[in-house]
């Protein structure tokens, strides 16, 4: 579709929708921030409950000294733990109702459930979901782009909204196959439009961007860096993605508040102009919660313990839920249980794979580990906050090569992370990182990732103890994500047969560890297994 197409919709849209969405805000000042309006903002909540007490807070702190206030959020509510992924984050949007936030923008992981359940949630919300960069098959805007707020003074402050291109491979591709994500230049494009008409057409004298992008150098060239430096006329971003702590970055005027309630973000705008006079982050250690949110914040946690938190299993070790040293850059003990895990609940059955057992690997993107196991009892619960997507154990069939260009394709980023990275069983690898990435000159098809132009940094140098073969057809274990062609395993989308257990990836990790490991976690898990090798 000719994207100068989409961009004319995108603003007939803005032309139908703005009146729903204006605002004038009149209250009765008083107090330090009389004739001000204060934006609060939060980013990457995964799941946090009781961190909305605290924003409840912080909103009934401003306006008692006198602001007005508006409540955002720049994306992933709906997802990353057992309180929200279990109603397939319908109660993240109960809590939001609560505090209450205005505007949100979304994220990659508000996808994790479909586009149809997102719809579904948002329906329930008493709040407006933005978001310019993203169309259905037809070209139509899928949100509202952006939003214009008439404050008492009369100025007019616009809020406009971006999510990550990257979402096309960050959650299941399944999910998002009708949509269309702008890249390259007309993501730049789109954005400086929608800029330019809230500027000049709606008169805005301030323009803020919630942006779900971070600063990741694995998001680049899709970071909000880069968003204020090829756009220009916005004035600040709130941003989200890369789970980052900062206020001001390079210089630049955006605002991060870390993840799961770390911080709460403030920004102060001058009623008369509309201008902004200071930005800052509050610690939520140093904030109360609100006691009727807390509520019902602790009748959702209760609920989902009383569920998932009985337990079945004790560990005797700490495994590394982290992105970096981490499950993203290095071979960890929760990634080799996992991947041991999902080797076993399909080899266990030799019918059940068209190849010889010595010929089968497990492989799982280390961004889809999202939490620790400590010393002590192991819930469900547990294993759902390591594992919380929902994923099924998959089988693909690929020739040896192309195991080795996937293996390429995901570690492309060391030394630096990227949720791509391999955790795997069933083989050793090599990857030499003082070479560099030989990059494909154009991405994978509806993706923000290259593959590899040639191997240069990875070796496997064994499958299960035998020879590697290039041309050698090997059953890959993975999961359902990864064989949709999600983070950069697009050769696993195209893989020349498949089939998918059905078995979901936490379930068949708790039935290993009470099958397999006698309902223990123990000592041989201390450490990696030593099957990833990097030079650096």
């Amino acid at each position: 579709m000719n994207f100068k197409k989409i961009a004319a919709v995108l603003l007939v849209l803005v032309i139908a929708m703005t009146g729903i969405f204006a605002q004038s805000i009149s209250e009765v000042y008083h107090g330090e921030y009389e004739g001000k309006t204060v934006i609060l903002h939060s980013n990457d909540t995964h799941g946090s409950l009781a961190g909305f007490a605290k924003m409840a807070t912080m909103r009934k702190y401003f306006e008692h000294e006198g602001a007005a206030v508006i409540v955002t959020d720049a994306g992933d509510f709906t997802q990353g733990s057992p309180y929200v992924s279990l109603s397939k984050g319908a109660s993240a949007i109960e809590m939001m109702n609560q505090v209450p936030y205005n505007f949100v923008g979304l994220g990659n992981h508000d996808f994790d459930f479909g586009v149809e359940q997102l719809k579904q949630n948002l329906s329930n919300a008493k709040f407006y979901a933005l978001c310019a960069n993203i169309f259905d098959k037809n070209g139509d805007s899928l949100l509202p782009p952006y939003v214009v707020l008439t404050l008492p003074g009369g100025a007019k402050v616009g809020i406009m909204a971006i999510d990550t291109p990257e979402t096309q491979t960050k959650v299941n591709p399944i999910y998002v196959k009708d949509l269309i994500f702008p890249v390259g230049q007309d993501l730049i494009y789109l954005a400086q439009q929608v800029v330019d008409y809230m500027r000049q057409t709606e008169g805005c004298d301030t323009i803020i961007c919630i942006a779900h992008l971070g600063i990741d150098k694995e998001s680049e060239p899709y970071t909000s860096e880069n968003l204020l430096k090829y756009v220009s006329g916005i004035d600040f971003v709130i941003d989200g993605h890369s789970h980052s702590v900062f206020s001001g970055y390079n210089g630049l005027p955006m605002q991060q508040t870390g993840i799961n309630f770390q911080n709460i973000g403030v920004i102060v705008i001058d009623n008369a102009t509309g201008k902004i006079v200071d930005n800052f982050l509050k610690s939520c250690e140093e904030i109360e919660d609100d006691p009727e949110v807390l509520a019902v914040a602790n009748d959702i946690i209760g609920y989902v313990d009383s569920v998932y938190g009985i337990k079945f299993a004790e560990s005797k070790v700490s495994l590394n839920g982290v992105k970096s040293p981490g499950n993203r850059d290095m071979e960890t003990n929760n990634g080799d249980l996992i991947t041991e895990a999902m080797l076993w609940v399909v080899t266990k059955n030799p019918d059940a794979i068209k190849v010889p057992a010595e010929d089968v690997v497990a492989v799982t993107n280390g961004g889809g580990i999202r939490a620790p196991i400590v010393p002590g009892d192991v819930t469900m619960k547990d294993i759902n906050s390591i594992l919380p997507f929902g994923n099924n154990v998959t089988v693909v069939y690929i020739k040896g090569s192309e195991l080795l260009m996937a293996l390429e394709a995901s570690t492309q980023s060391l030394p630096g992370p990227l949720g791509a990275f391999p955790q795997i069983c069933g083989m050793h690898i090599t990857i030499d990182t003082t070479k560099a990435y030989d990059k494909a000159d154009e991405t994978y098809p509806e993706s923000t990732y290259y593959g590899p132009k040639s191997i240069n940094r990875v070796t496997i140098d064994d499958i299960n103890g035998k020879p590697f073969d290039p041309e050698k057809t090997y059953a890959v274990v993975t999961n359902d994500f990864c064989s949709a062609g999600g983070d950069t395993y697009y050769i696993f989308k195209n893989a020349s047969d498949e089939f998918n257990t059905g078995m979901p990836l936490d379930e068949v990790m708790m039935a290993y560890i009470t099958e397999v490991l006698n309902g223990v976690i123990g000592e041989k898990y201390t450490e990696a297994q030593g099957r990833i090798t990097i030079i650096k």
